[in-house]
This record gives structure tokens, sequence and C-alpha cells, in this order.
């Protein structure tokens, strides 16, 4: 049985999406027969302005991704740290340098999650993950939410927790904030769970 390729493709300023990033990428890495790979979409800020808005270096494991190399994947799973409510403009930008595989449909049928870090409740936790499905849709992309298959983990009350049925989310407050072991635990499944769904997609 071939294996099957899930490429986790995210977008970091300060850091919280890329640990959400890594644990999905131990749940991909979880499911038989699964290989998880994590890229970063190219940063479109200046290093002067990185410095300026105290940006942490960017992962010296984690590769750039060119647009090209998205069709060697059978599966996704995107991450972008919400701005005004959407995804930032450096994952748009990426998406936008799609064009050319966008017109061959390339990326058509293949499923695709999306996870999310936002600075508080009303800053996009839901919209950030439906807007981004308009780039999904496009490609002709499956897009593959949690629903409320995590369990009880989707109706914590007594503490802050991101995510919803759309996908795994946390909250990054002033940027002090990191994620929690529930949100964790979140970003662990739905790596498994669209992990599962491609694989039965490719096989």
């Amino acid at each position: 049985m071939a294996t099957t390729k899930i490429y986790i493709v995210y977008y970091s300023l300060h850091g919280h999406v890329e640990i959400m990033a890594r644990e999905i990428h131990r749940g991909v890495n979880s499911v038989e027969g699964v290989e998880a790979t994590l890229w970063q979409v190219p940063e479109t800020l200046s290093s002067v302005i990185l410095q300026k808005v105290k940006a942490p270096p960017k992962a010296d494991d984690v590769p750039e991704i060119r647009p090209e190399q998205l069709v060697e994947a059978d599966g996704f799973l995107f991450g972008s740290p919400s701005r005004f409510g959407v995804m930032a403009s450096q994952f748009k930008a990426f998406f936008d340098a799609t064009d050319e595989i966008w017109k061959k449909q390339a990326l058509a049928g293949k499923p695709a999650g999306i996870f999310w870090s936002t600075g508080f409740h009303g800053g996009g936790q839901e919209l950030t993950a439906l807007t981004a499905v308009t780039q999904l849709a496009h490609h002709g992309m499956i897009f593959v939410p949690l629903g409320y298959t995590f369990g009880s983990g989707m109706f914590e009350m007594d503490a802050v927790k991101g995510g919803s049925a759309y996908g795994s989310g946390t909250f990054a407050a002033d940027g002090s904030r990191q994620p929690t072991e529930l949100e964790l635990q979140q970003a662990f499944y739905q790596g498994k769970y669209v992990a599962q769904i491609a694989k039965k997609l490719k096989n």
C-alpha cells in the first residue's frame, strides 16, 4: 500500500501556529501508512519590521515551500494566525501565487484541514477558517472540518480553549499566552483525523 503524504503548511509570526503545527505533525504521523511533512510559507515582512515586532527567528528545521510543491501531497493541513479576522497576508500571498496549479486544478479532490491562532475570542476563531475555505474551494480541495468528533474536549467551559468545529485553534492574547494542553490535544487529534480521511481517499 502506497504511503499517504500529508503536508502541514503554516505561517507563524510569534510561534503559536508553529507549536500547533508540530503537534498536528505528531498526530498525522501516528497513523500507520501516513507520512507528514512540515513546511513554512515564505515571509513577506522585511527583517527590520520583524525586529520591530519582536518576532523570533523562523524554525531552521522547517523549509519554505513553493506553490508547485503542493501537488506532491495527498492531503493538507493549513495553519495561519488571524489578522483582522482572516488569514495572515503572508499566507494569502502564498495562495495568490498558486495560479499555475489552479489553472490545472492539480489539487482538486485532495482533503485539507485548517488550524489557526487568534489574539482573543472575537479575533477570528471561526472567521479565519471560514475565509480560508474560499482558497480550498477555488482549488477544488475537500475541506475537512473537525465537526464535534473531538468529543468532550469540544465542550470545555472551565478554561479558555481555542478551536471549533472548523478546526483546532489557540489564543495568543498579547503574545504571551501559549497553547494549552487541551488545545494541543485537539491539534494532535486533528492531524490524526485528517490523516485517516486522506488515507481512505487515496486507497
